[in-house]
């Protein structure tokens, strides 16, 4: 799966789970740099329903936000010296600016009514810079921010070989280092930090037989397209690949 994370990602997904092997793990190779969260949640629930084995991630590059939501379901994610995922700073959909931070359009709008209220002069240049969002927009991003706590309980839960104490314990671990520390939405975490608050990971270094096929399975799909522009779903009868324009 190489795309952003939307509602269309459950039915795109879903054609590459149809003929899975519930007897075998499930291995998704994953490169995404976010978007829905609530998307995020109902494609590890099909991943985990998908096999009664084990549902492991790979991550090549980049899995950011939702994308690392997912990877908080799996159980195995499998991270070499290029593999970042990131904070769980929930992203919602802005029109033509595409998926925005949350975090970062609630500071964007209280720093400029800061800025009108201690010099008025400047509000046409921020009616300008922030056109196109409304308060009706600003608080969809704090009751995104209010839900993060919740969304990743839901994906760590969806992981049903974790007992509740599990679940509660990673949950509270991951509360500081991914969802309240990071200043960043961009900011990276690396195998590392994601095995400091618990996660299961396991590091496989760059002469790694597995990293070598797994890097190479992800620079034919570089070769293609853009990162930023490509969208991949395959599994062993469907594909779907495409480059955006």
């Amino acid at each position: 799966m190489i795309d952003q994370v939307t509602p269309d990602s459950v039915t795109l997904l879903a054609e590459c789970l149809h003929d899975v092997e519930p007897k075998k793990d499930i291995h998704l190779l994953l490169r995404s740099l976010g978007g829905d969260p609530e998307a995020a949640i109902r494609l590890i629930r099909m991943c985990q329903d998908a096999t009664d084995k084990d549902f492991v991630v790979l991550v090549p590059e980049q899995a950011k936000s939702a994308a690392t939501i997912m990877c908080l379901g799996a159980n195995k994610i499998v991270m070499g010296p290029t593999s970042d995922l990131g904070p769980v700073d929930p992203q919602i959909y802005a029109g033509a600016r595409g998926f925005v931070s949350a975090k970062d359009l609630i500071a964007a709008v209280k720093s400029v009514l800061k800025d009108v209220d201690e010099h008025p002069n400047t509000m046409q240049i921020h009616a300008a810079m922030l056109a196109g969002i409304d308060s009706t927009m600003v608080q969809f991003a704090q009751s995104a921010i209010d839900r993060t706590g919740d969304i990743v309980r839901q994906a760590i839960a969806s992981n049903d070989k974790l007992g509740k104490g599990e679940v509660d314990k990673l949950c509270q671990n991951i509360q500081g280092p991914l969802i309240e520390a990071p200043k960043m939405h961009n900011a990276v975490v690396g195998y590392r930090e994601a095995k400091e608050v618990g996660l299961p990971v396991s590091r496989l270094k760059s002469s790694d037989e597995q990293w070598k096929l797994i890097q190479g399975l992800w620079a034919r799909y570089f070769a293609i397209g853009p990162a930023n522009a490509l969208c991949a779903y395959e599994g062993n009868k469907a594909s779907q690949v495409q480059v955006q324009q």
